[in-house]
């Protein structure tokens, strides 16, 4: 692997945090540092958070100082409700032409740059292929900023690969993703309890896990993938199967013709739809996957399997809501203290002895005690012992190592369904084994 000092711009979002969190895990990467004007919203251990703008000046700098070979691009905003045209402009463009000026030069130390972009690029029409490969070019002009931005920003980093060759770049494309930790248009979409399409269309769509989307920066960043990769799960579906398969209802609510005026409506309602979500919701898309797949990369989740995953996850929503309480919130003063102080218990080594006063004078050292264990319980309306065995195992996560003794305890004494004791066992194996 030649990727050993990384810098992630984009830290603040879902996927640049994500990538931290994989790639500090390894003892092979030397440094990751993260950028960008907003704290990380996910815990990181070593991870050094830079808060600084788009300005290739001091990116440059930070490159050229911590001497960093590999350079991952998250930022790009492929959602146009959640910022106005002009700041994603900024961001998807202008920010893509600063990060890529701060690897280039002759001086430059970095041999590897990887883009987040989106499927967004290709469009959607009723005349679209089947599937998209990577050497397909939009085939009609962009429609929305957003996907004119897009293909701005790509024709940026291709002209950027074109003048360093000696750079690895590659350029992936995702398709919709499905996750529990993201809030997109489309999540929104499919948590209705009504999913409203547009009458006389049934589109095609693919989607892709967001455990996937990690996967797939992770696999660029420890490979040399030189180009464009679409990622997406293997398969497509009807919208209608989509909602078959939430055990929800469809309705055609919205009309063939005007159908921005009536999704402005229901804007109004709550609902914002993107212009590049209606097309899709008219015309749906599909992008070849071949290509990364003869990389060595294997998909976790199909797009049906994601997408029967999301139905897990509402289902579980309010007790996975309860459990992980209000989340991760970055404090500065906190993070330096729990970084740089001799008295914080690092991971890798055993707890100090709690030193108990007894009669006599004498003291006893013992191991301080596990927090009461938190037997599985009526959360959210929903019993433990009502849940199937795959959506006990998609819980486990939320667990503390003595949370998921109790657990199997409990399981053990009652329905002891092996595959969920197998995934407990796994977990603590991996929780007892050192860092």
């Amino acid at each position: 692997m030649s990727s050993k000092r990384v810098l992630i711009t984009g830290l603040s979002t879902y996927w640049g945090g994500r990538l931290a969190q994989i790639l500090e895990r390894d003892p092979e990467i030397e440094t990751v540092i993260g950028v960008d004007r907003r704290p990380p919203k996910v815990e990181l251990e070593r991870t050094e958070w830079v808060e600084v703008a788009d300005s290739h000046s001091l990116i440059r700098r930070i490159v050229q100082g911590a001497e960093i070979d590999t350079v991952v691009d998250t930022r790009l905003v492929v959602d146009s409700v959640v910022t106005s045209p002009r700041l994603a402009h900024e961001n998807n463009v202008i920010g893509t032409l600063n990060v890529l000026a701060a690897c280039s030069g002759p001086d430059t130390c970095v041999r590897k740059v990887v883009v987040k972009s989106s499927a967004h690029y290709y469009g959607c029409e009723q005349d679209d292929p089947a599937y998209f490969t990577e050497e397909m070019r939009r085939p009609h002009p962009a429609r929305s900023a957003l996907e004119r931005d897009i293909v701005e920003a790509e024709a940026a980093v291709e002209d950027f690969a074109e003048k360093n060759p000696e750079i690895t770049v590659t350029v992936l494309r995702f398709g919709n993703g499905l996750g529990p930790q993201l809030n997109t248009s489309h999540m929104r979409y499919l948590a209705l309890p009504v999913i409203p399409t547009i009458l006389g269309f049934d589109p095609r769509y693919q989607f892709i896990h967001s455990d996937d989307m990690a996967g797939v920066l992770e696999h660029a960043v420890r490979n040399e993938l030189d180009g464009v990769y679409n990622a997406a799960a293997d398969g497509v579906l009807a919208l209608t199967e989509v909602t078959d398969l939430l055990g929800k209802q469809w309705a055609p609510l919205l009309p063939p013709w005007g159908t921005g005026l009536a999704a402005f409506g229901l804007s109004r309602a709550g609902l914002r739809i993107p212009p590049e979500m209606l097309q899709q919701l008219r015309f749906g898309r599909a992008i070849d996957n071949r290509k990364l797949k003869a990389t060595g990369y294997r998909y976790a989740f199909t797009t049906r399997e994601t997408v029967l995953k999301l139905r897990e996850q509402q289902r579980l929503a309010p007790l996975l809501g309860k459990r992980n309480g209000d989340g991760y919130r970055y404090e500065r003063e906190v993070e330096e203290f729990l970084r740089r102080s001799p008295s914080v218990v690092r991971r890798d080594r055993p707890a100090e002895p709690v030193v108990n006063v007894v009669p006599g004078g004498r003291s006893a050292a013992k191991r301080s005690r596990p927090a009461k264990p938190r037997l599985p319980a009526a959360v959210g309306g929903i019993e433990y012992d009502e849940l199937e065995a795959e959506e006990v195992i998609a819980l486990l996560r939320t667990f503390e190592p003595a949370d998921l003794e109790a657990l199997r305890r409990y399981e053990a004494g009652r329905a002891g369904r092996e595959s969920v004791l197998a995934a407990v066992d796994s977990l603590l194996t991996r929780a007892r084994s050192p860092a």
